[in-house]
């Protein structure tokens, strides 16, 4: 497994299953990869690998697959988390300025189905104070 780490998430993200941040769009919840960020639901959040900070590569059939995570009107950025304005409207929030995803085929919070799809999409897992993007080996042959 090759791990990307991100600059540690200290006292914003901790790594316990379940907690959700009050006034915070994100938490971590518990899987079956470890601790990864979620949003406030428990639903797990996803990176893609083709975007670039501040800027969503996924529209049309890949924003049908993987929906981005919009933020509500008035929503404002926090620390790593920022807001990413969307060509297709609206404004979606990422981590690091690289906007997050949910999976269509995660059905319940805490599911990871989308880990590793085209070796392009990636939860953000957090481990000891630190959040990175996890790069399995594995790959799923579905996914954009």
């Amino acid at each position: 497994m090759i791990r990307i780490i991100f600059p540690a998430l200290a006292c914003t993200l901790v790594a316990c299953a379940g907690l959700t941040l009050a006034d915070s769009p994100v938490a971590v919840r518990d899987t079956t990869l470890g601790p990864v960020l979620t949003d406030s639901d428990g639903m797990t959040l996803y990176l893609f690998t083709r975007d670039e900070p501040g800027v969503s590569n996924c529209y049309d059939g890949c924003a049908a697959a993987w929906p981005p995570y919009m933020a509500e009107e008035g929503a404002a950025a926090t620390d790593r988390l920022s807001l990413v304005p969307r060509d297709d409207g609206g404004q979606q929030w990422a981590y690091d300025d690289m906007p997050l995803y949910y999976w269509v085929n995660d059905q319940q919070p805490g599911d990871v189905t989308g880990q590793g799809v085209n070796d392009v999409w990636f939860v953000i897992e957090v481990s000891e104070g630190e959040a990175v993007r996890s790069r399995s080996e594995r790959s799923r042959s579905s996914g954009y």
